[in-house]
């Protein structure tokens, strides 16, 4: 990428004022909007300023807009929905309950018409969506309140041309010591080394540069969002005794069939009832932790490209970035290669940054990280 790419036409980025405007937007839909915007104007931004590889934010662009979908609960409830569908166990399990239930129930045709609408209904996973919804929704908009106004303060210094040493300093002193999650220590060594690219001539020192400066507030980004990411992933989409409890109630709706139950229960008629009831509730608590995880394992980039997370990344490392050689960036990265890449649980920070920094290096030369993150008639 060079500044003769067409990155898009370029609007103007937001400033301090814009982002702080922005992360106090109550509605989390119209704010995660607001952010994702924000951060690829930050992005091609900041790209003129520094061409010759993606920037954090640009990154980041694709990250909030793929959050949008899990504030929605459009992915969750499509891999919920995909899960059910191809899960044998739950299939077996509902039909053993839909035909149990009809008997007891003494009225084959409407227990039969009606369960399966009833199974649908007790497993509808809405709380679970919000309470997920809830925790990328704060993640979303503690980062950006964060390093989006760090982004938005550092362009401001490009107001007059590129900033002085002097200028930086004053900017660097705003940002706090110490690590994350309270400490800006890592940001402070990202926008140096943000800085120090600015004037570097080598194309290969300046990748490697740019790489670090991403992983810096990349580590910083993740430490500070390991409690929304563990809220989310261990949050149950089912509370098993609850499921149960609901099951019985959607077959058994009114009085007269809660007696029937309770008749079957005391003669030992409802046992295959209830045994399948405990394997429909035990499945879907299974199939729900998987659909959390496989949301939140997913980031879709520019023209429908998919990458899972729990697969691994495909591609070389562009030529720049194929042997390091910044001792800094070397050491960060060394203990992270012996994490893999895919990784089996998104919670774990050390595996997810692994991940995070084969991601930046593959897809540093890629322009399409620049693209408009919404097509026009998205509104």
């Amino acid at each position: 990428m060079t500044t003769a790419d067409p990155l898009v036409r370029e609007r103007r980025p937001p400033t301090p004022a814009d982002v702080i405007r922005i992360a106090a937007l109550a509605d989390p839909i119209a704010r995660n909007r607001q952010i994702t915007q924000a951060y690829h104007d930050l992005a091609v931004a900041l790209a003129r300023r520094l061409p010759g590889g993606a920037n954090w934010c640009a990154v980041a662009t694709w990250a909030s807009r793929q959050a949008g979908q899990s504030i929605r609960g459009e992915d969750l409830r499509q891999a919920l929905a995909r899960l059910v569908r191809e899960s044998r166990e739950a299939l077996l399990a509902a039909e053993t309950l839909e035909a149990e239930s009809a008997l007891i129930n003494q009225d084959a045709t409407e227990s039969l018409a009606g369960a399966v609408a009833a199974v649908r209904d007790a497993l509808s996973p809405a709380a679970a969506v919000d309470r997920v919804a809830e925790a990328v929704a704060h993640g979303n908009q503690k980062v950006f309140a964060e390093i989006g106004l760090a982004f938005a303060h550092f362009l401001a210094l490009f107001a007059d041309g590129p900033p002085t040493p002097a200028a930086l300093d004053a900017f660097l002193d705003g940002l706090r010591l110490g690590e994350p999650p309270d400490g800006q220590r890592r940001l402070r060594a990202a926008f140096g080394h943000y800085y120090a690219a600015l004037s570097e001539p080598d194309e290969k020192a300046r990748a490697e540069l740019m790489l670090l400066a991403n992983l810096e507030i990349g580590f910083h980004e993740q430490t500070r969002l390991q409690p929304q990411i563990r809220d989310a992933m261990d949050a149950p989409i089912y509370e098993p005794q609850a499921l149960r409890h609901r099951l019985l109630a959607e077959l058994f709706p009114d009085p007269s069939a809660q007696l029937r139950l309770a008749a079957a229960r005391l003669t030992g008629r409802a046992a295959l009832l209830l045994a399948a009831r405990d394997r429909l509730a035990d499945e879907a608590q299974r199939l729900g932790r998987l659909a959390i995880t496989d949301a939140l394992m997913t980031l879709e980039l520019s023209g429908g490209r998919v990458l899972r997370l729990g697969e691994p990344l495909t591609g070389d490392y562009p030529p720049p970035l194929r042997e390091l050689t910044l001792p800094d960036l070397r050491a960060l990265l060394q203990p992270l290669d012996k994490e893999p890449t895919p990784v089996a649980d998104w919670s774990d920070l050390s595996a997810r940054m692994g991940y995070i920094a084969a991601l930046f290096r593959a897809h540093h030369t890629d322009a399409t990280l620049f693209d408009a993150p919404f097509r026009d008639e998205e509104g």
